[in-house]
């Protein structure tokens, strides 16, 4: 099967305006070749019918016609006239329809022919289109009276057709030239609108624009974010498969735009619309905690709306939960395999000099230490997860020179619940983490760390002998993206906060500047029980 000839758009638009040209050009020219045509007719009908009243009201042509004058003289005035004038004939008739002039002389004395002269021996002014003695004209007459006012005769004045069609030839002249500027003109602009429309659509054809927005729209109905889009009115442009869900839009018309408007609400379109961009907001909508990001859209340095895109907590809040404990069993075993390398170089450097009593003796003082260390944490904390975590941050801690000890009377249980094990990771990391940081500006840096389980209650305090937080902070420290350790930081203190309120806990801070802080919090606690 043969496949039709697909042009560019740029040459379809230049085709199609030159062909609207060239319709509205042939329609300017069949009205304005009407107009020249009727206009030089009745232009030539007018100087013929001048020229019969001139010839009517001379004294000569009705004085001979009464008999007062000699009909030879109206011959020659006749010619005269007709020579002047650059008519076809100039004939006078009597009331009989006898000529009294010609131009050919043998026709003189001879009576008028075409049968249109009638009108004008009964004394009426007319112009009529006839075949005479000299072919096909136009003819003006005009009846003509002597002195005492009564017709004698009449007078012809004629134009060959001839006459009248080169009349009309040299008119059109400038029709054509207008024409063919016209032409020109409308064939540049069609070339110039054609290359405009294509710069406009980047160089696309509309069968690749077609093709690139439904591609588009398939990207934006499968991501897994939400988007929705606004203009300057407010009004909503896009809204994809997943922001519509988040919403809560069920199909009702009117519930679903009373719930975008809700939604737009919570997000302070205005504030991208006036150019302020809101990054990484938690809001509540439909149920659903959203992290929200909204920026203004810009074409050509003007803001013409804005965008939202979010996407429900849930999912971020486990990844976020992975890569923390991820982070800090990395952090872990990158303090445990440096602590190691420092025991393992000084054995090598022992070894090296010899010193095999002092390597001896060396092994047997850091081997129990280590045993002794491990297995009180192991006797204390009954969960392998968190014992194993808090073995690594005891590394972890002598590798910044800072001490840290686990009261004596602590002791945590297994829990029954496993993702609690790695609720405490993040909650405990994070402190500890906070407390060696705040700790190491103490001349003798030092963090205890407690675990005191009752009645289905588990209470965990974190001490360090820091600087202390400021009074002013103690509201604001829990605030995602809020530190005054720089930028790229606060998230430690908010993954804290979100982790004990998710396992329906309660924290507590006491700070003393300079002397340092303890972050106590409490949560239920079910542990595990024998089978």
């Amino acid at each position: 099967m043969r496949k039709g000839i697909r042009l560019r758009l740029q040459t379809t638009i230049t085709l199609l305006v030159c062909l609207v040209v060239a319709l509205v050009l042939l329609c300017v020219y069949i009205l304005y070749s009407i107009e020249v045509s009727g206009q030089t007719r009745e232009g030539l009908e007018q100087r013929a019918v001048a020229i019969a009243r001139t010839a009517a009201y001379t004294p000569l042509v009705y004085e001979a016609l009464d008999g007062e004058a000699d009909p030879q003289e109206v011959q020659t005035y006749a010619e005269h006239v007709r020579h002047i004038n650059g008519v076809e004939f100039v004939v006078v008739m009597n009331m009989r329809g006898i000529r009294l002039s010609h131009p050919d002389p043998a026709q003189i004395g001879k009576h008028f022919r075409g049968g249109d002269e009638v009108s004008a021996l009964h004394g009426q002014e007319t112009v009529s289109i006839a075949d005479g003695s000299l072919g096909r004209s136009i003819r003006a007459f005009e009846p003509i009276y002597n002195a005492n006012g009564k017709q004698v005769g009449a007078v012809a004045v004629g134009m060959s057709i001839g006459t009248l069609m080169t009349a009309i030839s040299d008119n059109k002249w400038i029709l054509y030239w207008g024409i063919a500027l016209g032409a020109l003109l409308g064939t540049i602009g069609a070339i110039l609108l054609a290359r405009k429309f294509k710069r406009l659509m980047f160089g696309m054809e509309p069968e690749q624009i077609a093709r690139l927005l439904e591609e588009r729209s398939a990207m934006l109905q499968s991501a897994k974010e939400g988007i929705l889009s606004v203009d300057q009115r407010f009004q909503i442009t896009l809204a994809n498969a997943e922001a519509s869900r988040l919403i809560g839009a069920a199909g009702d018309r009117e519930g679903d735009e009373r719930r975008f408007r809700e939604f737009l609400r919570l997000l302070q379109m205005e504030r991208a619309l006036a150019g302020e961009p809101l990054k990484d907001v938690e809001i509540a909508a439909n149920g659903h905690r959203l992290l929200v990001n909204v920026a203004p859209l810009q074409v050509n340095g003007q803001t013409e709306g804005a965008i939202a895109t979010f996407r429900d907590m849930t999912e971020i809040s486990r990844l976020m939960e992975r890569l923390s404990g991820i982070s800090m069993y990395a952090d872990t075993l990158r303090a445990q395999t440096h602590e190691f390398m420092n025991k393992l170089h000084i054995m090598m450097g022992l070894l090296h000099m010899k010193q095999y009593d002092r390597l001896e003796e060396y092994v047997r003082s850091i081997v129990p230490s280590l045993q002794m260390e491990a297995g009180t944490v192991r006797q204390q904390i009954k969960d392998p997860v968190v014992a194993g975590f808090l073995i690594g941050k005891l590394s972890r801690a002598r590798e910044l020179h800072v001490r840290m000890t686990l009261k004596e009377d602590a002791l945590l249980p297994e829990s029954a619940d496993p993702q609690i094990a790695y609720e405490l990771v993040t909650i405990v990391g994070n402190l500890l983490e906070n407390a060696m940081e705040a700790s190491r500006q103490s001349a003798e840096p030092e963090i205890e760390l407690g675990f005191d389980y009752d009645d289905e209650e588990l209470a965990v305090t974190v001490r360090d002998n820091g600087i202390g937080i400021p009074d002013e902070l103690l509201e604001q420290m829990y605030e995602q993206g809020f530190s005054t350790k720089g930028p790229n930081r606060g998230v430690g203190l908010y993954l804290v906060r979100r982790s004990v309120d998710k396992l329906g806990g309660d924290i507590r801070v006491m700070s003393d500047e300079h002397q340092g802080t303890t972050f106590e919090f409490t949560i239920p606690y079910s542990i595990k029980r024998g089978d």
